[in-house]
């Protein structure tokens, strides 16, 4: 087997811009991440650790090196980009700069010993593996609030100082977004704590419940999907994005599988939106949809898919607020599963009235 790897390279003394070597690696005896990366280096010496829990991304996957190249070869194929776990935070190659992620103890500082600050840095991979730090530079991290719930599991008798403390601090919980698409073999287990955090912070509230019209209220019956549908428009020479965040749905999985449509795939069509706390950090969310909105734009689709209600009236109904925190105007048309699947079946007129209230008619009756 033979590998193709992009690999990461930047020096913060010389180097303005990062830039990618190609390494093309005959597999050998290599079995980890770790051992590419030793292979690699014995021809081209590059700034790296040479150890198991060393971090680092590949092909936008947060992970260690001890992982097996098999796993990562099943998943992605033998095209390999490997990059630092924070392009932002890169100091020399696959190397950082993590005084950011160590500065976030102090919120709990008072409250750990040695041990629970060798469980900090366990933690490191999720400090780094959330989009949110994309977003919100000061944002609290995933690992205080897994470090939280240890110390609360110790002693809870110290839950009321500890949650106290989590408050105070102005970029908190409220901005968590899920860890599922980001870390590589992600564990829910580690989802769980942080949302038995947020639970107890009391800033959760189910999307059904939560009222994600900022800009315009609209209501659209859309119908239900039939499952026996036949294929008598198959969208040739269109680009459909589909945002299908952090579960994909089946119907519109196979629906657009049996197009001819271009689809727009990029990371931003799985990543989750922070619905759960949008009654309390509403900017957040729309701030993460005007990006999945503008990245579908920018890369050519004339339609953004969803299958869902909620979806829907997210992205079509808050066009305003997402032009605010954005700077650009959204003008991509959405569509629901439902209305495309009666689209590609030919039932024009059954659902030429529902696109007329969307905000913007996809117009492509």
């Amino acid at each position: 087997m033979k590998l193709e790897i992009s690999l990461f390279r930047f020096d913060y003394k010389s180097d303005y811009l990062p830039y990618y070597t190609k390494n093309f690696i005959k597999i050998k005896n290599e079995k980890t991440l770790q051992d590419i990366l030793n292979t690699i280096n014995d021809e081209a010496p590059f700034e790296y650790r040479n150890t198991d829990h060393f971090l680092l991304v590949v092909n936008g996957y947060h992970t260690t090196t001890a992982t097996a190249i098999s796993e990562l070869v099943e998943d992605f194929g033998t095209d390999l980009t490997i990059e630092p776990i924070s392009i932002r935070r890169a100091h020399t190659d696959l190397c950082i700069n993590d005084a950011d992620f160590q500065e976030r103890l102090k919120v709990l500082a008072e409250f750990v010993d040695e041990e629970d600050i060798k469980k900090y840095n366990e933690y490191k991979i999720y400090f780094y593996a959330s989009n949110t730090i994309n977003y919100e530079y000061d944002y609290i991290g995933d690992a205080i609030l897994l470090l939280a719930y240890d110390l609360i599991q110790k002693d809870n008798s110290k839950e009321k100082d500890i949650l106290e403390a989590l408050k105070e601090y102005e970029c908190g919980a409220q901005f968590h977004t899920n860890l599922k698409n980001r870390v590589f073999n992600f564990d829910n287990k580690i989802e769980n704590k942080i949302e038995t955090i947020r639970e107890k912070l009391k800033l959760i509230k189910p999307i059904k419940e939560q009222n994600l019209f900022l800009d315009k209220k609209n209501s659209i019956d859309f119908g239900t999907f039939e499952d026996d549908y036949k294929i008598k428009h198959n969208f040739e020479d269109f680009n459909l994005a589909y945002f299908s965040g952090l579960e994909k749905d089946v119907q519109t999985l196979q629906l657009l599988e049996s197009l001819n449509a271009k689809i727009i795939n990029t990371p931003s069509m799985h990543t989750d939106l922070a619905l759960q706390t949008f009654h309390v950090n509403s900017d957040f969310s729309i701030k993460l949809a005007s990006t999945v909105m503008l990245d579908a734009f920018d890369n050519s689709a004339d339609l953004l898919v969803v299958d869902c209600e909620n979806l829907f009236y997210l992205f079509d109904s808050n066009r305003k607020a997402m032009q605010k925190v954005s700077g650009r105007e959204i003008i991509l048309p959405v569509i629901h599963k439902n209305e495309l699947q009666k689209l590609v079946s030919g039932e024009h007129e059954a659902v030429k009235p529902q696109l007329k209230k969307h905000v913007i008619d996809p117009e492509i009756i």
